[in-house]
């Protein structure tokens, strides 16, 4: 019958989804427990990633079954065939994951130019604006400046007209028409009648020196040779210079010890110079006689006394007469006082009402502090884990591709060794058979070659190493025989005697040298089997009840 509101919801507070115990019966293996791995927040709730994942493991599990056994060679050679055209299969798919996640990473770094351009353009626009507008600013500073000139001027001349508004004749003020240089003195107008361009030619300076030919001759042989033909001396260095125009270091040590020793010079040399004697005698003036300071004569102890008695009468009296002035006051204005106190009273209340209101305010925004900081930190803490997840992302990526990248490298250099392998090979072979051939027809030569000096011996010697290689064969094949005889006779013969006893050691050998093991391997297996069919089996459960 009751509803509570909490301050934090469901969600914040629940951890991952609860995995319910299962059984599974013998013989049968769940495909939902082949998904164990997934939980909840790495692949659950399954999405379409998941689901191809799914359907790739279903196909390999699919392949996996039509995989022939490894009875013989041929069936050795087509599985191998199958499972180098199956990696291949796998590598493509995995060349193809990393292409759409560099996709992915080009898109975001496409997104974070795109913003830093759009950032960096706001701004741009932000700075000229702020530029424009203080153009503006001065624009219209320097307008209202030349506004307020010109109102100034205008009014001046207002003034200035209103003065001789009747047009009455004044004295010329020389002084002022040659301080002021606006005047006509200095720049006439041409409506009183002067016209500064008229006769200018009145100023042209002519000179027959300057205008002809023999005037200009004249004048060059009256001016002496000094001036014509200059002569130019290269002025002394004062130091020792290198070729390429630098100071020697001795030429610099040599004119600081020079300064150092005229320094010296003149200070030793120095004369004190006499004083001065005084071009003017002061007066000094004495100054004015202080007036004697007079001297009081010490009171007597009984006066002191009563002197102090009558300054401490006084102030009992003062204070006497201001306390009963202060009660007259406060009995006049006793009903007042009354009305005072009980609005206060009535005034205390209602600042105990503020200030519990007060209180209150102050409790709802500590609160409402203490939520938004969580939140920040809260998003603070994602923003981090993104970073940190999309950071340790790119870098598996890349050092996938890298190691990827290595391998085909590596794959390549092994194909190209296996490759100059196979042909050195050939080509060694090639020349061993060419030396067999040239060493047959040696031998086939010479052979020929001692036919016609061939002797009844050696024909003898031919036919008796003939024969006695025939009789050592025969010999050797009917001992190989007979042996085979002897031992088949003593292993039939100890089979006859063999007891119960012996037989069960030997089947308990075989047992214990390849069956245990081969058991103990299976239990293992069946074991992690048994384990991982739970979280398999929920992980499907998982899945089905999303997809219904």
């Amino acid at each position: 019958t009751l509803g509570i509101q909490t301050d934090y919801r469901d969600g914040e507070a629940q951890t991952d989804p609860y995995s319910p115990e299962y059984v599974v019966p013998g013989g049968s293996v769940p495909e939902l427990l082949t998904l164990a791995t997934l939980t909840w927040g790495r692949g659950l709730p399954a999405g379409l990633a998941e689901v191809e994942m799914i359907e790739r493991a279903r196909e390999r599990r699919a392949w996996e079954a039509t995989l022939p056994p490894m009875v013989n060679a041929s069936q050795v050679a087509k599985r191998r065939k199958m499972m180098d055209a199956m990696e291949r299969k796998e590598w493509a798919f995995r060349e193809q994951e990393i292409e759409k996640l560099q996709e992915i990473r080009l898109e975001v770094l496409k997104k974070l130019l795109q913003r830093r351009v759009e950032n960096q353009n706001e701004l741009d626009a932000k700075r000229l604006d702020d530029h424009w507008h203080n153009h503006q600013k001065a624009k219209e500073e320097k307008i209202k400046k030349i506004q307020h000139d010109y109102a100034l001027m205008l009014r001046k001349l207002i003034a200035k007209s209103k003065k001789n508004a009747m047009g009455k004749l004044e004295r010329r003020d020389i002084i002022k028409d040659y301080t002021d240089f606006g005047s006509q003195t200095y720049a006439p107008l041409s409506k009183t009648g002067y016209f500064p361009d008229n006769h200018s030619e009145h100023y042209v300076v002519e000179n027959i020196y300057l205008n002809t030919f023999a005037g200009l001759c004249e004048l060059e042989a009256s001016l002496p040779d000094s001036v014509t033909q200059l002569t130019i001396k290269a002025p002394k260095p004062k130091y020792a210079t290198t070729k390429t125009g630098y100071i020697k270091r001795s030429a610099r040590l040599e004119v600081e010890l020079a300064q150092v020793h005229q320094a010296l010079l003149e200070k030793k040399n120095k004369v004190k110079e006499p004083k001065k004697p005084l071009r003017f005698l002061e007066k000094v003036e004495k100054p004015v006689p202080r007036p004697p300071t007079p001297i009081l004569q010490n009171p007597s102890i009984e006066e002191e006394e009563i002197e102090l008695a009558v300054i401490c009468l006084q102030k009992l009296l003062r204070g006497r007469a201001i306390q009963n002035m202060m009660f007259e006051e406060k009995e006049k204005q006793v009903e007042l006082i009354q009305e005072l106190r009980t609005t206060h009273a009535l005034q205390e209340d209602g600042q105990l009402l503020l200030k519990a209101e007060e209180k209150n305010i102050l409790a709802l925004k500590q609160q409402h502090d203490m939520k938004m900081h969580k939140l920040s930190s809260v998003e603070n803490h994602l923003a981090r884990e993104e970073g940190r997840v999309l950071a340790n992302m790119l870098d598996f990526l890349s050092k996938e591709l890298l190691r990827l990248q290595e391998e085909r490298r590596i794959h390549a250099f092994v194909m190209l060794a296996e490759r100059q392998r196979r042909m050195r090979e050939a080509e060694e072979s090639g020349r061993r058979q060419v030396e067999e051939r040239r060493r047959q027809e040696e031998d086939e030569l010479f052979k020929r070659a001692r036919e016609g000096d061939c002797t009844v011996d050696s024909y003898l010697e031919d036919i008796i190493l003939n024969s006695m290689e025939n009789i050592a064969e025969e010999q050797a094949r009917e001992e190989v025989q007979r042996m085979a005889v002897e031992i088949n006779d003593i292993a039939y013969e100890m089979e006859s005697r063999r007891t119960r006893l012996q037989s069960e050691e030997i089947v308990a050998e075989l047992v214990y040298d390849f069956m245990i093991p081969e058991a103990e391997k299976m239990s293992i297996r069946e074991k992690v089997r048994q384990s991982q069919r739970k979280h398999i089996y929920a992980a499907h459960q998982i899945i089905h009840r999303g997809t219904e």
